[in-house]
């Protein structure tokens, strides 16, 4: 079965986001728990996410990937910053319960010259303090392409920071293409050294989603420029090559290729025309 979808607006509530899905023949999807540049969010309003979730439950939906804000910085070197980080992701995985047991994935952050060291003790003490064990929703570090002294641009530090987790059955991590591409691992030719190399050092039963993006940008460019999906440097046939691998069938895919939404219904379709049962 292969689960795709995009990002969708959570303006008109989580059941229009759900029919919006439908409409484009994805069967996951992604959205932002609050204003993706600040802090706002909008009251649950516990009648539409009871039928959004009887939709998801009718028409077979994948797990859904929800994403924290662009401006959570779990390692800041500004205690302001990181105090919101905490306090967006404590509600935020509140939140998370109207639609349970799905993902929510954030970005690690960046140590701002604080090092690397540093960056994985901050990050590792929010998830600590944010995780609880009664939660139904797994958090998901993103791998990222490692532009200026972001966190998480090789899957070594991203071991480093579950490795700090209590509660790590609460936490996976969410590879994207784009990132990982412009982060140096050559998923172009070399797919499978890649899931070894993560399988190696994270383990594979954590990877529970992948955004699905072309890169404007050549291998190792540490960049972070997404492209359509065969119009940047990893390519289509690269990328239908992911969505078939053996290992990733199943998983979540979620696309934020540079689109409205008729071109996401595009890349929908030309993904499920080359996706092999």
């Amino acid at each position: 079965m292969l689960y795709i979808g995009c990002h969708l607006s959570y303006s008109k509530g989580y059941e229009a986001m759900g029919r919006q899905a439908l409409e484009i023949d994805a069967n996951t999807f992604a959205f932002f728990t609050r204003n993706p540049r600040g802090g706002a969010a909008k009251a649950i309003d516990e009648t539409d996410a009871a039928a959004l979730r009887e939709l998801l439950d009718k028409n077979s939906f994948g797990r859904l990937v929800a994403h924290a804000p662009y401006t959570m910085n779990a390692c800041a070197a500004d205690e302001n910053i990181r105090r919101f980080a905490r306090e967006a992701m404590t509600g935020d995985l509140i939140r998370m319960e109207a639609t349970p047991h799905n993902y929510y994935n954030f970005h690690p952050g960046s140590h701002v010259k604080q090092g690397v060291d540093v960056g994985i003790k901050l990050i590792t003490e929010q998830l600590n303090e944010c995780l609880t064990a009664e939660q139904t929703t797994t958090v998901l570090l993103e791998t990222m392409a490692g532009k200026g002294s972001e966190m998480g641009r090789s899957f070594d530090e991203l071991r480093a920071i579950i490795d700090g987790v209590e509660l790590k059955d609460k936490l996976g991590v969410c590879l994207d293409t784009c990132h990982v591409w412009d982060g140096g691992y050559d998923i172009v030719n070399n797919l499978d050294g890649v899931l070894e190399e993560f399988d190696r050092i994270i383990g594979l039963d954590r990877l529970k989603a992948i955004h699905l993006n072309d890169s404007l940008n050549p291998l190792g460019s540490h960049k972070d420029r997404h492209a359509k999906i065969g119009e940047g440097q990893i390519g289509a046939d690269a990328l239908i090559r992911v969505i078939n691998h053996p290992k990733l069938k199943n998983l979540p895919f979620i696309l934020e290729t540079p689109n409205d939404i008729e071109g996401y219904a595009r890349e929908i379709k030309f993904l499920r025309e080359n996706y092999s049962e």
